[in-house]
């Protein structure tokens, strides 16, 4: 009989959990959607090929997202090319190389798990500090590529690692049993084999990057330019820069507009996901 009765209360017990995650999950889809509906039912009007190619204006009939567009662009590639091959370098570092045993690899672990959880404002004031005043970049596209570098590190690193820690040890030990170096093993058979959960990882990193607005203020973003940046050492602003700056506006024509601007982000942040979806798929099919 009690064992009975504790088999309903587990049965119980997970239908209700199982219907409170479910309704956890209808909830945030139902926000989601509402968002969603509001931005396009706003912006979808103001979407044409003339709002893409247009300067910012005071004047909202004229007003464009070109140099928020190409400095997002500019920021988002140059911050691949840096935090991609340092993050990745990493984890190869950690996992396969690394004394794990030892005290320099447990602090580096405990740290790098730790700036992960970090605020993206304080990643804002280390850029200023280090990249615009003591190396004396300035507020420029480097400065900021090289503050949300930072603050997308610590997500590729661990993301790495799990994949790099899922290749079973038997390729490993296989691929030295045959004779060939580590440096062989690892970018032969270890790379191609943990690349889905690397790009993945890395994809959803600099998505992250590219919705990030607070510390690019602290670096010397404008919100408002009329001019195309040329190179890295140019001023710049960016789509959620110039979102924010529309949405601080009091006129309803402002809003419009950055819901205009949040369409086009989403398109960008879908394509770039799609991107990921198809080289990973590609990877696994290799790999099978």
């Amino acid at each position: 009989m009690k064992s009975s009765k504790r088999h309903q209360r587990r049965l119980l017990l997970n239908r209700l959990f199982e219907w409170i995650f479910f309704s956890t999950i209808v909830i945030a889809m139902l926000v989601l959607g509402s968002l969603l509906f509001d931005i396009f039912s706003r912006g979808i009007s103001g979407l044409d090929w003339s709002f893409i190619t247009s300067m910012p204006s005071s004047r909202p009939t004229k007003a464009g997202i070109l140099p928020a567009l190409l400095g997002t662009l500019w920021v988002i590639i140059l911050t691949a090319l840096i935090a991609l091959p340092v993050g990745i370098g990493t984890a190869i570092y950690l996992e396969e190389y690394a004394n794990k045993k030892s005290w320099f690899f447990k602090v580096l672990n405990l740290n790098i798990a730790n700036l992960a959880g970090v605020p993206a404002i304080v990643y804002g004031i280390l850029g200023l500090t280090v990249f615009v005043q003591l190396l004396k970049f300035g507020p420029t596209i480097l400065a900021g590529a090289l503050t949300l570098s930072l603050l997308i590190l610590p997500v590729i690193i661990v993301a790495s690692i799990e994949a790099i820690r899922a290749v079973p040890n038997s390729i490993r030990e296989g691929s030295l049993a045959l004779g060939v170096t580590r440096w062989q093993t690892i970018t032969g058979a270890i790379l191609p084999m943990a690349m889905p959960g690397i790009l993945t990882g890395s994809i959803l990193a600099l998505s992250r990057a590219m919705g990030e607005a607070a510390p690019l203020i602290m670096v010397g973003a404008v919100g408002f330019v009329t001019f195309l940046p040329d190179s890295i050492t140019d001023r710049y602003t960016v789509l959620p820069m110039l979102i924010y700056n529309w949405t601080s506006r009091p006129q309803d024509e402002f809003a419009q507009l950055a819901a205009s601007g949040i369409i086009v982000m989403l398109i960008i942040l879908m394509l770039t996901n799609l991107t990921a979806i198809i080289l990973r798929n590609r990877s696994q099919q290799r790999i099978d």
